[in-house]
């Protein structure tokens, strides 16, 4: 019997022994895992990552609950932003910020993180989100060097699973390798890791976080940067080279979308610049931007007739409609300046319109509000009603949204630049909103990570 025991003891013992090492031969599977595949050379302007999330449990998993962080050097910029360009989950689903580690290593001293609203849905056991395609760049034009950065691999040109993203399920660390001394950085992270609510039915948000006129998210996010000719202005003299994205550290956000408009008193020289919106039907609600109006031109001398626009209106002449901001810091058409036009039109052949003059300098950032509903378009300054329209000058048709900056004339000769910024944009389809709802609904937006959605239906 003594022997026995002894025989039991030492099964038992042999058994607790080799546990550590069944264990580690079988583990259970990531909850998550990410895959990674680079979308950009090291040298480009642009770093592009693309990622995708692969549910590898054997539960559903919310995509709200999930989080992305990819790893990279700041290379001594003062700021980096993002944009998503395509994901299959819808852009409008997608919330970001760039952080700076508070220890940071030789390949990694900040980080993207990516999350998601509950719009994006859920992912059952094995499913994919699909791809999405982001862009990491530099406000200030230069490009990044992507060599050092922990989370990019020139190799991966196809999607692989990469341990340098990292990924976070209701704040737990599941998936890739945290840069070294990170162990807790979920806890310690920009911001709790919590689900993010679906956006409202019906509102378009854009901050203009883009690195450039050519920026393929532009183009995804609805925006067109105007080349074609015509007017108004001085005709066919529209050009993407006035259109920019500089950061602006008065802009909430640090980035706006500049048009400048340019001449030396010639046609041959003149560059007008617009950017305009396309594939959004745009026609009742509440139509709101935060605009930086000059005075002056940026460079140059002053006298021009120059036209600083935010309006909406309507490709067809049958059922023309047309809703005008229009700031002439130095009048034009035979009035002086400074003025604010705001025009509600019938029809532009025949000139058909009612509009209201304020005589007053707007130098500086203002938000400029259009409602139109229930038959009724008013235009608001800060919060300040202008003046209101209705009957045949209310909107019978969808618009676009247009951003410019032009020449009435060209009254002299001589190199000079004007620059108009646009913060943001806001649209509420469904009702007629007061500056504090939109001011309400862009800062929550802004709390939110996110730099752009669209959830206007599609027609």
């Amino acid at each position: 019997m003594f022997k026995t025991l002894l025989l039991v003891i030492a099964v038992a013992a042999g058994g607790l022994a080799l546990y550590p090492q069944w264990r580690a031969a079988h583990q259970a599977p990531p909850q998550l895992t990410v895959r990674y595949k680079a979308g950009s050379p090291a040298t480009a302007a642009v770093a592009q990552p693309w990622l995708e999330v692969v549910n590898t449990s054997q539960k559903r998993v919310l995509l709200s609950d999930v989080a992305i962080r990819y790893y990279f050097t700041g290379d001594g910029a003062s700021s980096y932003a993002f944009n998503c360009v395509q994901a299959a989950v819808g852009c409008s689903n997608i919330a970001g910020e760039t952080v700076a580690l508070a220890d940071p290593t030789t390949t990694a001293d900040r980080y993207l993180q990516i999350s998601f609203t509950t719009g994006a849905g859920s992912l059952a056991p094995g499913a994919k989100s699909g791809a999405i395609g982001l862009q990491l760049y530099r406000p200030d034009g230069r490009k990044p060097d992507q060599l050092d950065d922990r989370s990019f691999n020139a190799a991966d040109t196809t999607f692989q699973a990469s341990r340098t993203v990292t990924a976070y399920l209701r704040g737990a660390h599941v998936w890739g390798d945290e840069p070294a001394g990170h162990a807790d950085a979920a806890a310690r992270g920009s911001s709790v890791l919590r689900p993010r609510p679906a956006h409202p039915r019906g509102i378009v948000f854009d901050d203009f976080h883009y690195s450039g006129p050519d920026d393929p998210a532009l183009h995804a996010h609805g925006w067109l940067v105007r080349t074609s000719p015509g007017g108004p202005g001085i005709h066919d003299t529209w050009s993407a080279a006035g259109v920019s994205f500089p950061a602006e550290k008065t802009a909430v956000g640090g980035q706006v979308l500049q048009l400048r408009a340019s001449t030396d008193g010639t046609k041959a020289s003149t560059r007008q610049a617009e950017v305009q919106s396309s594939g959004t039907n745009f026609l009742t609600g509440t139509y709101a931007a935060r605009i930086y109006f000059n005075d002056k031109p940026t460079s140059g001398r002053n006298g021009d007739h120059v036209n600083e626009s935010f309006y909406t209106i309507s490709p067809d002449n049958s059922r023309y409609s047309e809703l005008d901001n229009e700031y002439m810091p130095n009048g034009g058409w035979g009035a002086p300046g400074p003025k604010l036009d705001t025009t509600s039109w019938y029809s532009a052949d025949a000139g058909d319109r009612v509009t209201h003059k304020l005589v007053s300098s707007l130098q500086g950032w203002h938000t400029m509000v259009i409602t139109a509903v229930h038959g009724v378009a008013t235009y608001s300054v800060d919060g300040h009603k202008l003046f209101s329209s209705g009957g045949k000058y209310f909107p019978r048709q969808n618009m676009s949204i247009n951003f410019n900056t032009w020449f009435v004339d060209l009254p002299f000769t001589g190199p000079r630049a004007w620059d108009m910024r646009v913060n943001w944009f806001y649209y509420n389809a469904d009702r007629a909103q007061s500056l504090a709802d939109v001011q309400k609904a862009v800062n929550d937006l802004y709390d939110s990570g996110t730099h752009y959605v669209n959830t206007v239906p599609k027609h």
